[in-house]
């Protein structure tokens, strides 16, 4: 018998499984599609040492046949409904979701549920996905703005899973074997760790039904594990890449997911680096024109987070980007934020949330992060509130909180540029 967690909201239901799997749904009216994931709370941080990227790759192999499918089979079935299937795997979790006709949700649920419990992980489909994955490495490693952030987070937890990036390295991924997968899963794809979520055109029941049939070859109790926060670093690191520019990207620790500051700190990056109107882009950009692309953004985990900024600069350039950038932080941490600069950024990162509700699948990932994160429902409603409450002594604090001492630095750029780039940050801070 399922225990059920009774709510006065009409459009959302919580179901607890005898198994430990998690259903939760939101009924949206007037439209007739919905969205459902299947998350699974697993990712690169809970790797084994030498497996890195296995979390990746497996969310991969889930698509390359089972004992009821092959892999074609999986792709014509999802397309024989106009379903868009996909997946995608981060540093906590793996999901695992589909967009369709509320008509056809029964069949994709089946479809997603064989994915989970019966792939087979071939001999002859991993060879094949590991040149498919170390194709993607070779990919990121192309991309210098990204790659720089990911290096940034090696850098300040160096030493730490939560630092690793999730597609893992060419070494470990070429290493991986059959029976590492098998094991993995058997050891990570475990019932309490299994949130299914779905928004939309929705029946509660349904889902809950098959969710308890299609899913109970996973129920098995979750074995503990040891994560722990992070230790922080405030090094440098450089990668050398043949680029025409120096990649930045420096920061500090931040805020992890139920910090009851996290909105402030939403308010704190808006206004730093958040958009055309950011301090970071008018000071660097429009008035210096010291960069084409500069902001802030953050990275929030159970237990740890950090709060970052990126730019992409000629190298002769890097230290007047990172000495403006870094007085444009002092300047937070120093005065108070003006009253009509607050309000603009808290409209702002109003409206951007309710735009970004307004489909099926955003719906879905909000409501699925709310339960992984803190275990309820939190409504738009309720982050509406809390950034309307923000003020501009509690941005302040925070600031003087947070961005103080020495960053890390992360760069990628080109070889003749390593020099005065790690020059340029010693005699900034």
């Amino acid at each position: 018998m399922e225990r059920s967690v009774h709510v006065r909201d009409t459009d959302y239901r919580k179901t607890v499984l005898p198994s430990g799997i998690r259903v939760v749904t939101e009924a949206l009216p007037g439209v007739r599609t919905v969205a459902l994931g299947i998350w699974v709370e697993t990712g690169s941080r809970f790797e084994p040492p030498g497996w890195s990227g296995i979390a990746h790759f497996t969310e991969h192999m889930m698509f390359k046949g089972t004992r009821r499918r092959t892999a074609q089979r999986i792709a014509e079935e999802a397309d024989a409904v106009g379903a868009q299937l996909n997946a995608f795997t981060d540093r906590e979790h793996t999901c695992y979701y589909v967009r369709v006709l509320s008509k056809h949700l029964p069949k994709v649920t089946d479809l997603l549920a064989d994915m989970l419990t019966g792939s087979l992980f071939e001999e002859e489909a991993v060879e094949r996905e590991r040149q498919v994955i170390l194709e993607e490495i070779k990919m990121y490693e192309d991309s210098p703005d990204d790659l720089v952030q990911d290096l940034f987070l090696e850098t300040v937890w160096a030493g730490d899973p939560l630092g690793r990036p999730v597609i893992g390295f060419r070494k470990t991924v070429e290493a991986l074997r059959r029976p590492d997968f098998l094991e993995f899963v058997s050891r990570e794809y475990r019932s309490p760790r299994l949130l299914v979520a779905a928004a939309g055109d929705v029946d509660h029941d349904q889902v809950v039904e098959q969710a308890g049939q299609l899913l109970q070859p996973l129920a098995a109790e979750a074995l503990p594990r040891g994560a722990s926060p992070p230790s922080v670093s405030a090094e440098s690191t450089y990668r050398v890449k043949d680029t025409e520019q120096v990649h930045l990207c420096f920061g500090y620790p931040g805020l992890p997911q139920g910090h009851p500051d996290r909105y402030v700190l939403a308010v704190l990056d808006h206004v730093a680096g958040g958009g055309m109107s950011s301090r970071l882009f008018q000071e660097v950009r429009e008035k210096r024109g010291l960069v084409y692309s500069v902001g802030t953004f953050l990275v929030m985990y159970r237990d740890a987070g950090a709060f970052a900024v990126y730019a992409g600069t000629s190298p002769e350039r890097a230290r007047e980007v990172l000495e403006v950038s870094l007085r444009e932080l002092e300047r937070l941490r120093e005065e108070p934020v003006p009253e009509e600069e607050l309000r603009r950024a808290k409209e702002s990162l109003k409206a951007s949330l309710m735009l970004s509700l307004e489909g099926t699948a955003s719906r879905m990932f909000f409501l699925s992060r709310a339960e992984l994160y803190f275990g309820r429902r939190v409504t738009p409603d309720e982050v509406l509130a809390e950034l309307e409450a923000v003020s501009s002594d509690r941005v302040q604090a925070l600031a003087q909180r947070l961005l103080h001492d020495r960053p890390a630095l992360a760069a990628v750029g080109p070889a003749d540029a390593e020099a005065t780039t790690r020059a340029a940050l010693e005699a900034v801070v």
